[in-house]
């Protein structure tokens, strides 16, 4: 099989599309998956250059990729939920397993995957699982009742989109903070727009029960928060020391294929948003990480085999 691989650390130059890769054989209580689309994420670009601030797996070259939109291609033992032929999206975490999607083929944990969305392309479907799930949890980590108010910056992004739909979905008042070109998508999923500036503290219309930092702001927006109130900071290594009593986690983003598939029927519905703002060939993988790299990215970056 072929997969998008890189033996070094690195520009985009380091990519490379590797060829006559064995295909891999699912286990016990594993799925097969024929690769349809697979989306490359900003913390890829950080993995690639050799700037990750955490642990990676030893020894290259590296299969990256999260997500994942195809068809099951074969079944292991103990699988009853799936079957040959199913259409199917999921997520896996290449970075403790080694198991990237940037593959015509990937074995997966059947738990990890979910039926994928009828009536969408690939393209769209593999840009739910990673972004959707990291939305979905960092909801779940503040448990907030309905009618509470949450701040979130960097809402026009990926995961901050899906954060504004689930947050309108359960009842919340959400603010969403990005650049003025964003406003209507924030007030299209039901939120108050909120400008970015170089001042947010100042520039806040009051304070909130909690607040979601996707685009890593900083500590500083836990003077937003009211006390006994929520924080979520974009990862573990930003996680701030609770004050006031608010309450402070990271996005840890993990598999779960139940909670993909409450979010898939969200997507059928048409309650979440499915953005993809470019697709490219795993030969092009280098153009597909200078895209990303370029910011200002509305929707995912798309690679297909």
């Amino acid at each position: 099989m072929r997969a998008v691989s890189y033996s070094q650390f690195g520009g985009p130059e380091v990519l490379y599309v590797a060829a006559d890769l064995p295909v891999p054989e699912p286990g016990p209580g594993q799925v097969r998956v024929r690769v349809a689309a697979s989306v490359v994420h900003p913390v890829e670009l950080m993995i690639r250059a050799g700037r990750f601030p955490a642990p990676l797996p030893t020894g290259l070259p590296y299969i990256p990729g999260w997500d994942v939109a195809g068809t099951v291609d074969a079944v292991g033992p103990s699988v009853g939920e799936f079957n040959v032929g199913d259409a199917v999206i999921g997520f896996s975490p290449w970075i403790r397993t080694t198991v990237g999607t940037h593959a015509e083929y990937v074995v997966l944990e059947a738990a990890w995957l979910t039926f994928a969305p009828t009536g969408v392309p690939a393209t769209e479907a593999a840009t739910l699982p990673v972004n959707g799930l990291a939305a979905a949890q960092a909801l779940d980590l503040l448990a907030l009742p309905a009618g509470s108010t949450v701040l979130v910056t960097g809402a026009a992004g990926q995961v901050g989109g899906f954060i504004l739909a689930l947050a309108r979905a359960a009842g919340l008042h959400a603010t969403g903070l990005a650049g003025t070109d964003d406003r209507e998508f924030v007030e299209s999923q039901g939120a108050a727009f909120m400008p970015r500036s170089d001042d947010p503290i100042a520039a806040a219309p009051d304070n909130f029960d909690a607040v979601v930092d996707l685009a890593v702001i900083g500590p500083s927006l836990m003077e937003l928060v009211r006390d006994g109130g929520g924080y979520v900071a974009a990862s573990p290594p930003l996680r701030p020391e609770p004050v006031r009593g608010i309450r402070t986690f990271a996005l840890d983003v993990l598999p779960d294929g139940p909670r993909l598939g409450d979010l898939v029927k969200r997507a059928e519905s048409g309650d979440i948003p499915l953005r993809v703002a470019a697709v490219y060939s795993f030969d092009d993988a280098a153009a597909a990480h200078d895209r990303l790299a370029q910011g200002s990215v509305r929707g995912a970056v798309v690679v297909v085999p």
